[in-house]
């Protein structure tokens, strides 16, 4: 099984997928992915989200499909140390 539930509101590690609730074929729309949504996920050096991968996985087919990826870079480095920096 691909698909996990849980309580996003009780969890600080459960992704968060909004998307319009009609979509037209063929039109672009906006998909907000976060992590954290209730409960603020603790990004320092040791403990930070590296990567989101976003799938669409149609119904009755056997593989999903990857529609998106964002990488985060920036996640508490810093000149002054680890955890120092403004992000």
């Amino acid at each position: 099984m691909f698909i996990q539930k849980d309580n996003w509101k009780k969890e600080k590690h459960m992704p968060v997928i909004e998307v319009p609730e009609v979509v037209r074929a063929g039109e672009a729309f906006q998909v907000k992915v976060s992590v954290g949504k209730e409960i603020a996920h603790p990004n320092t050096c040791e403990h930070h989200i590296a990567w989101v991968d976003l799938y669409f996985h149609p119904e009755g087919e056997k593989f999903p499909h990857q529609v998106g990826h964002f990488t985060f870079s920036a996640h508490g480095d810093a000149a002054a140390g680890p955890n120092k920096g403004p992000v």
